[in-house]
């Protein structure tokens, strides 16, 4: 039966309920269900939409629901076709015998949405589609892979160290996607068919949005899920971190030569194994007997101070028996609750449940904010189990197979909250994980522990214009890579000299990593047990590595107000910092395949080096404008491919001619020698 009811368009036939409403201009939210209709989640759909009044009709045991741009047609048999403007955009398979027979007709009993019983009562859930074959899909998040166009590639809807599964897709047709359920699930994007699978959910619940341009289907997903706020102006600037400062003197000792050499230094960065216990989070004070006067000196200095938290608990802890008479920690479903283990056996507190996220706030805000600590670094927040078996864990909202992706969220979420009831209004935490929604709790992402190579180099570059069509503006990486780089091999300080250009020139410029030879522990016990790697500030290299990453910074301070008004864009309208050519220049066919150059902000294009042993690349110049070279003021019109000059200390950056100023402060610190 088909009906009209409340702006929606509703369906039931043998037991299934479809529902097609209006979700802001030119989008459509589509759920189904079978038999009793199960309580629905916002998920990633938090922020109200724009009231729209849908066109409706229904024409015997067919429909059509019109929302501005988006039609969506229901057939006799329940089948979805979508359309943008009358142009078919894909289909939901049907593969049945159908009654009449002068129509195709097919055995395969396959349909476009099928629900599997599974053996604890919810869904094994199956959407298909038929696809454009010549259509281009971007964004979804991050995996580590160089694949830029994402048609033919099959993802993993679940996270993993160094993986955010992200499922918002764009189309070069003309439309975006949301998948809006955080089930451990499957995304196939094959040519002869697109599949979204969730091994375990209640229900189906996905959105489609129409634009004209890629700009225009990014701000109208992101009015839905929520927009960053606007970014503090410390974090525009340069971050100092490693693996891993052991001591408040050396942390101190390290602001205080930035201060000395005169370097800007907006943030410092203390790691992992500050603590005593996984789940203390606090201090461990026999090597950092006084936070709160080193918070004071960095802060004199002009210097935030963020610290690591990890949402492991271990027994020996001091927060461990209130933790575990509340309840609070994710439970295995069989075997020892041990989910994770570095340096001692833990658990996972279980930040869907509130009172965990009140618990782990308090905690904090006494410990560290209290103390002056400035932000968080939100690690583990996959959260990284030492199986990914995810049938084997159960969460306060739910079993961890239909709700795990939605924990980083939580994660955000606990510290967003706590920072605003402190007054703060521009909240950044340093999240190692992301889903749909991330943004809007001040998460700041990062790409996890790569790899030192410029594989892994030519990957971020990829995954940043992802994660920006994905909804996160907000994005960094380790600038050297995590694992695998060892300070005496000429090899790496090549990898690190591009890659810091890289990191300059990315939405937060942050310095991680682990470099080789390590450090001892300080001791055998408690926070002293764990090791550190070899020095990572920029004067601990070679001096031509000094001098250049010296000149990055400086350029990256000079560069603060550019960068100060892309974040006021993704604060206001959600536009991405970081995004591919083809966002600006969305009717130039050839730049849809560009993987290895982006636009930084309206007016920069830039072309990072990411392959071993180059010293000139070629850039593709978008149409429609003249370009200055920036490292030697050279103009060129666009519509060509020119062959440029790219010495270890240039990095290539294209400044549109009507914003010439840029092109020069660029040149002032990184001119061509």
């Amino acid at each position: 039966m088909l009906q009209r009811k409340d702006h929606c368009l509703l369906r039931t036939f043998d037991g299934e309920t479809l529902r097609i409403m209006p979700w802001g201009p030119n989008a459509l939210r589509v759920q189904a269900w079978i038999m009793e209709e199960p309580p629905v989640q916002a998920w990633a759909l938090t922020e109200s939409p724009e009231p729209s009044q849908p066109r409706i009709d229904i024409q015997g045991d067919t429909a059509s629901i019109l929302n501005g741009k988006l039609r969506i047609d229901v057939d006799e048999f329940g089948r979805l076709s979508f359309y943008k403007e009358d142009r078919l955009l894909f289909r939901e398979i049907l593969q049945k015998r159908v009654k009449k027979l002068s129509e195709y007709t097919n055995p395969l009993q396959l349909t476009g949405r099928e629900f599997k019983g599974n053996i604890n009562g919810d869904f094994r859930l199956t959407v298909r589609f038929e696809p454009e074959k010549n259509e281009r899909l971007y964004g979804m998040g991050q995996y580590q892979q160089d694949t830029f166009d994402l048609k033919g590639s099959s993802l993993e809807l679940a996270h993993r160290n160094a993986q955010a599964s992200i499922p918002f897709v764009l189309s070069s047709l003309g439309y975006g996607m949301l998948w809006n359920n955080p089930a451990v699930g499957e995304a196939h994007f094959s040519t002869n068919q697109t599949i979204w699978l969730a091994h375990s959910t209640k229900i189906l619940d996905y959105w489609i949005v129409a634009g004209d341009t890629p700009d225009d289907i990014v701000q109208r997903y992101t009015a839905v899920t929520g927009r960053a706020p606007m970014m503090p102006d410390y974090a525009m600037g340069f971050w100092q971190s490693k693996l891993r400062y052991q001591t408040q003197e050396e942390v101190l000792q390290t602001a205080r030569e930035f201060k000395k050499r005169d370097l800007p230094l907006s943030a410092i960065v203390i790691d992992f194994f500050h603590w005593p216990h996984h789940g203390d989070w606090d201090f461990d004070y026999d090597y950092w007997p006084d936070p709160a006067q080193m918070c004071r000196e960095l802060h004199d200095l002009g210097v935030k101070l963020m610290v690591s938290i990890w949402p492991t608990v271990e027994k020996d802890c001091v927060n461990y028996p209130a933790i575990e008479e509340k309840g609070l920690l994710v439970r295995s479903e069989r075997g020892p609750n041990i989910t994770h283990s570095t340096r001692g056996d833990t658990q996972f507190i279980d930040l869907t449940n509130p009172d965990a996220r009140r618990f782990l706030w308090e905690t904090a805000k006494k410990n560290y904010y209290d103390k002056g600590v400035d932000c968080f670094w939100l690690d583990e927040a996959e959260p990284e189990y030492n199986t990914y078996d995810f049938d084997t864990y159960r969460y306060y909202k739910g079993h961890a197979m239909q709700i795990s992706n939605s924990y980083p969220v939580e994660f955000a979420k606990t510290f967003y909250d706590g920072l605003r009831a402190q007054g703060e209004e521009q909240v950044l935490s340093l999240v190692r994980c992301g889903w749909a929604g991330s943004q809007k709790y001040g998460a700041l992402i990062w790409s996890g522990d790569v790899h030192s190579s410029f594989r892994a180099l030519r990957e971020q570059v990829v995954i940043g214009m992802q994660m920006g069509i994905a909804g996160i503006p907000w994005w960094t990486h380790d600038i050297g890579g995590f694992y695998g780089a060892d300070v005496r091999d000429p090899a790496f300080l090549e990898l690190f000299a591009r890659w810091f250009a890289f990191g300059a020139f990315s939405p937060v410029f942050r310095l991680h990593g682990v470099r080789s030879p390590r450090l001892e522990p300080l001791a055998e016990k408690r926070g002293g047990m764990c090791s550190s790697g070899s020095p990572n500030e920029v004067w601990c290299f070679t001096p031509e590595i000094e001098m250049l990453c010296s000149q990055l910074i400086r350029l990256r301070e000079a560069l603060k107000p550019y960068i100060r008004s892309l974040m006021a864009q993704a604060h206001e309208v959600g536009r991405p910092v970081m995004r591919p050519l083809f966002y600006d220049f969305p009717h130039e066919e050839k730049l849809w395949t560009v993987n290895d150059a982006y636009m930084f902000g309206p007016d920069m294009l830039v072309a990072p080096v990411v392959m071993p042993g180059v010293t000139e690349r070629e850039v593709l110049l978008p149409q429609g404008c003249d370009w200055i070279e920036a490292s030697t003021l050279r103009d060129y019109p666009g519509g060509q491919t020119v062959r440029c000059p790219a010495p270890w200390s240039v990095i290539p950056v294209f400044v549109r001619k009507d914003a010439e100023n840029l092109a020069r402060i660029i040149h002032t610190y990184m001119p061509l020698p």
